[in-house]
């Protein structure tokens, strides 16, 4: 079978089971009894094994599968997970991202086959008394079901415990009255399959032809999410035969096997139904004899009882993956729409005697291409969790790396940016964490010394601005020390010793950003080799961003990131100069002021204008567009201030046009050097207007 059309699906899936293992191996660190979490780890390292043997990838195969070895253990209390486990755990965890790295790339997983870390996991396995150290059972194959037993069950049969809710208890009731048979189902799809949820749902709907199922284990729900493994029980009330019901199963293509027998309901000793467990949590409680066969989860498949949602939880799974190469189509659709939006607003504005009609109908597209807009730009959202996600697990392996205490603070990973950004922001973050890790945070004796918590904080906040998102990293280390990156800058000749005394702490800061500029005495492989804050910034500001850094000695330091909503389409103000339009992006604008000539001072040979008490640099963008400006010097000037982070400066302008949602256009790779021009913007009638970048203004 040719699976190479499965790789990316492939991908998406391993990279989701692998975060989960990372997040829950992070808990597990924590509360190594916490069996949520292991029974989490077993089910990812399952689905793992599973996706991986499909797709042919053995090594990984291989590996998973003895993870799963020892989670079905650990599952079994046979062994105890400790700091030892944990760790050959990570490694194992970065062994399958290597594979994951290379099935990327090259679509094949390499030829490192980690014996070290099988036999580790081999090692953890013998140190236990279990006699069969292949494919364990797990607990709850052990234990059979105290309240419900399906007779006569072979040694294959797990029949998953089922609670019953009241609902569900009298329609067995009912049924046993009318003389309806009751089975105990237990259906093993093939561990090949690679869509097992359209499998079980097969079963269900030849099931629904026979009679009626009760419930099942796992819930619905959750089987059309595929959050199962290879096998599920049901209870189900027919007619039919039990040859009947098994033929019905068996028929359906990829299922591997069923047991169906005969249920034997027990008298019930309490009326009162226990609380809902856990999912995979499956302990069987012999003292309390109730007729409650599985999990109280109501949602049966295609019953015509009442299906009872958990407060909070979806009602399926209602997200589609898309190529983002389909979004940026569409997103072209809609920019194309817009122009012509723009092109007719100019036409019937320039013909006078176009009728209301006409005018209408533009409101009318007006308001429609508003609408398409923002779908478009809510479709290509996505929370940043996707790429923050992996940062715990890279502080755990620099405390070890570093030999300092530290942890991280992550807030807003619900935030949401344009794919585009996010796809390119994790590696600045990256950075800034590493920095913060290696230079920002102290040792935890120096830390003793000045007082502080021996364990070192590093904090990952995000929130909406706006129309930005501010990414904030800051850390309660030693801050940057102003003295040495002055007495740096003037050793490497960055600038000379009379510059730097006038120069304030705020610009010094800033030569960190420039190329190759590094603090560090030494070059480690965690930061500090040339490869510095520069990177960060040149990233940042080609996605239209800002970066600014706020630190104070013995205290710490904070970046802060700023970044646009989106790159496609945005509000500007569109001006007039030397006859030229331009647009200028609405974000940046503070206030428009109309400024008398004689308001402009000078300050070290350099214009600037007093706005409510504050001073700020003129910039006359005539001189720096090379162009005439239209107004005599006599004239009043037409001022659009601008901010970015928390300078404010102010554009002379010769008119205003008035606001416009443009479509942001690429200048292309021959015109990158303009660091003035961000793009440009095709008119309603057909000009082109070039957008201009207040932030490299300033």
């Amino acid at each position: 079978m040719d699976v190479s059309q499965y790789l990316e699906i492939f991908l998406d899936e391993t990279k989701e089971h692998l975060q989960s293992l990372s997040d829950q191996l992070m808990i597990l660190e924590q509360e190594p009894e916490n069996m949520d979490t292991i029974n989490e780890i077993f089910r990812a390292a399952h689905s793992l094994k599973g996706m991986a043997g499909t797709m042919g990838y053995k090594r990984m195969q291989n590996l998973t599968h003895d993870m799963e070895n020892v989670f079905s253990e650990v599952r079994n209390s046979t062994i105890k997970v400790d700091g030892a486990m944990v760790d050959v755990l990570f490694q194992c965890l970065d062994a399958l991202e290597e594979y994951t790295d290379n099935i990327q790339n090259t679509a094949a997983e390499g030829e490192n086959d980690n014996e070290h870390l099988i036999k580790a996991l081999n090692d953890i396995l013998n140190g236990t008394s279990q006699q069969d150290q292949g494919e364990s059972k797990p607990a709850e194959e052990a234990a059979a079901p105290a309240e419900t037993k399906a007779e006569g069950t072979n040694d294959k049969a797990k029949f998953h415990q089922i609670k019953l809710g009241s609902s569900e208890k009298s329609v067995l009731e009912e049924a046993i009255s009318q003389g309806k048979k009751v089975f105990g189902v237990t259906v093993y799809v093939n561990e090949n399959c690679i869509l097992k949820a359209a499998r079980a749902f097969l079963v269900f709907k030849a099931l629904e032809e026979l009679g009626e199922v009760l419930v099942s284990e796992p819930s619905a729900q959750d089987i059309e999410d595929e959050k199962f493994e290879f096998d599920f029980s049901l209870i189900f009330v027919t007619d039919s035969e039990k040859e009947d019901v098994s033929k019905a199963i068996l028929d359906v293509s990829e299922i591997e096997d069923a047991v169906v027998e005969p249920l034997e309901i027990e008298a019930e000793a309490e009326p009162e139904a226990p609380k809902e467990e856990k999912k995979e949590e499956k302990t069987t409680k012999p003292e309390k004899k109730t007729t409650e066969v599985a999990k109280a989860d109501n949602k049966n498949a295609g019953t015509k009882q009442e299906k009872k949602q958990p407060v909070g939880k979806p009602i399926a799974n209602r997200t589609v993956r898309v190529d983002i190469e389909k979004l940026d189509v569409l997103m072209n659709l809609v920019s194309e729409l817009i122009i012509a939006k723009n092109s007719l607003v100019v036409a019937t504005a320039q013909d006078s005697t176009a009728g209301n009609g006409v005018n209408e109908h533009i409101e009318y597209l007006e308001s429609v291409t508003t609408n398409l807009h923002e779908s478009v730009m809510k479709v290509r959202m996505v929370p940043i969790e996707s790429v923050v996600a992996k940062f715990p697990k890279m502080i755990r392996d620099l405390t070890k790396k570093l030999d300092k205490k530290m942890q991280l603070f992550m807030t807003g990973e619900e935030t949401e940016l344009d794919r585009t950004v996010v796809d390119e922001i994790g590696d600045p973050l990256m950075h800034l964490l590493r920095n913060s890790a290696d230079h920002g945070l102290e040792s935890a004796e120096v830390r003793r010394e000045r007082g502080k918590p021996e364990v070192g904080s590093i904090f990952l906040d995000a929130y909406q601005d706006g129309n930005n998102v501010v990414i904030e990293v800051r850390d309660d280390g030693n801050g940057i020390d102003v003295e040495q990156v002055k007495q740096k800058a003037i050793e490497r000749g960055t600038i000379t010793e009379e510059q730097a005394e006038n120069m304030a702490d705020k610009d010094i800061i800033d030569l960190l950003f420039l190329p190759s500029f590094s603090t560090a005495k030494q070059v480690t492989d965690v930061s500090g080799r040339g490869v510095g804050l520069d990177v960060v910034k040149s990233k940042i500001e080609s996605l239209s961003g800002e970066v600014e850094v706020k630190t104070k000695l013995g205290v710490g330091s904070t970046f802060t990131i700023r970044l646009p909503l989106t790159l496609a389409i945005i509000q500007a103000l569109m001006v007039v100069v030397g006859g030229e339009k331009y647009a200028i992006a609405l974000g940046t604008i503070q206030t428009i002021e109309d400024v008398e000539p004689k308001e402009i001072k000078f300050v070290e040979n350099k214009e600037v204008m007093t706005l409510r008490g504050n001073v700020l640099p003129i910039i006359r963008l005539s001189e720096h567009l090379d162009v005439a400006s239209a107004k005599s010097p006599e004239d009043n000037l037409t001022v659009v201030v601008v901010k970015k982070g928390d300078k404010l400066a102010g554009l002379v302008v010769d008119e205003l046009m008035g606001q416009q949602e443009i479509v942001i256009k690429s200048l292309g790779k021959y015109i990158k050097k303009s660091k003035l021009i961000s793009g440009a913007t095709i008119l309603g009638d057909g000009e082109i207007a070039l957008i201009i970048d207040a932030n490299a203004l300033i």
